[in-house]
Formats: structure tokens, sequence, C-alpha cells
């Protein structure tokens, strides 16, 4: 699994012009899943995420995480984080999970997540065209990948 975390004032996504999800300060988390990705990854990822210390403390350090201050998830699945470039000018997303293997990983993880937090984890919809606003403060934006664990 791939993430792409951007530490956010706030957040919304919309579908069709409606809002579908939104949040306050926390973390928009773009989450791309491959064939071979599993629960095992995803709960990697969920401990990963809520310890990461990248919001600022009393002294301005990057040195609270999600739990600490309390913060909320806005989760995106996006496939395109998969992308191959190295041939020509159209990538490749033969590397990303088709929805019946991706869709039911990407619940599991928004669900642990949700239970870590314990709290309600905003998503987008998964499949749909969307429109994700959001205020990156910082900006603070940082890659994940469970096959890369750095």
């Amino acid at each position: 699994m791939r993430v792409v975390i951007q530490r956010v004032n706030e957040a919304s996504v919309k579908v069709e012009n409606e809002t579908i999800g939104e949040i306050q300060k926390g973390l928009v988390i773009l989450t791309g899943i491959e064939d071979e990705d599993s629960e095992e990854d995803a709960n990697w990822l969920v401990n990963k995420i809520c310890q990461m210390r990248i919001f600022d403390d009393a002294d301005g350090v990057m040195n609270l995480s999600l739990e600490d201050i309390d913060g909320n998830i806005l989760a995106i699945s996006q496939f395109t984080l998969h992308a191959k470039t190295k041939k020509g000018n159209r990538p490749s997303y033969i590397r990303a999970a088709g929805p019946e293997k991706a869709e039911p990983l990407f619940n599991f993880f928004v669900g642990q997540l949700s239970d870590r937090l314990g709290k309600k984890v905003s998503t987008g919809q998964f499949g749909a065209h969307m429109n994700i606003m959001l205020d990156n403060e910082g900006p603070v934006t940082i890659i994940v990948d469970t096959k890369n664990k750095e």
C-alpha cells in the first residue's frame, strides 16, 4: 500500500457537486492499493499514520501525532498512486489492484483507522470522480509505502 499524507487545517471531498466528506485539522490520506497488499500492510500503515509526529507543539516543532492533537482523517482511495511511468508518456496502472481487491482492503484500512482513533474517518466514494479541496498546512506532505518501509 502506498499513501500520500497531507497535514491539513481543513479538507473536503465532493462527488457530483455534493460534499460527502469533510474534516477540520488532521490528515488527508490518498491511498493506493496493489494486488499483493494485505490487511497486514493496512495495520502497519494505521500504526505509522496515527503515531507519526508531524504536528507542531507549543514551540513550533513537529513533535505531536494525530492522536496527540485528536485530529481527523479524510481518506481517499486513489489507484493512480501506483502509476508506472518508465515507458512512454501514458502512465500504466497495471500494478494497481482492481476494485474487487482494493475496495474491501480500503474499507478495512478505514475501519482500522476509525477504531484506533475512536471516531469516524471521512472518506470519498470508491471509484467515483471526486473533487478534493484542502488547506495543506505547512505544507507537510509525506509519502509512505509498505513495500519500502523507510
